[in-house]
């Protein structure tokens, strides 16, 4: 029997290196108590603002941990393809990270008055991680279906 390769695990693993590199840049510059310059010039803003820095935890690293854990979730989709409880998983993990960024980028802008881009990066990151998680759900929901 010819065993066919899936792709979804390793585009979600490149998409989550985009998020893991939005936020180390946000993280370091947090850490080093500066504001990145933006092209849009909400970043300044939002990231100065005492929202920016929940629990006095800034986003950046929230955002860190967040996409740790997922990279850390698709390794083992890739080790184990078949494994229901980890394609949920990561399904209800970006489904969960999507909610939080909705929330965050209306928060920015009917709050604070102000978008930051490398949120709006973060944000994208998100959605594409969801439609990945999404698409491999569905993909693999056919293939790894138990025989009747």
């Amino acid at each position: 029997m010819e065993q066919k390769i899936y792709l979804a695990p390793f585009y979600l693993i490149a998409a989550t290196f985009i998020g893991l590199g939005d936020t180390l840049f946000l993280s370091y510059y947090a850490f080093i108590n500066a504001i990145p310059s933006c092209a849009i010039g909400g970043c300044e803003i939002v990231l100065s603002s005492p929202y920016s820095h929940p629990f006095g935890v800034p986003f950046g690293y929230i955002g860190l941990v967040y996409y740790a854990y997922m990279l850390a979730l698709v390794i083992l989709l890739v080790i184990d393809p078949a494994s229901k409880g980890l394609r949920f998983g990561i399904l209800a993990y970006t489904a969960i990270g999507l909610l939080c960024s909705i929330g965050f980028e209306l928060f920015q802008y009917f709050v604070i008055g102000a978008l930051c881009m490398y949120c709006a990066i973060s944000a994208l990151t998100t959605l594409l991680l969801f439609c990945l998680a999404v698409w491999h759900w569905r993909t693999s929901k056919k293939v790894f279906a138990p025989e009747r």
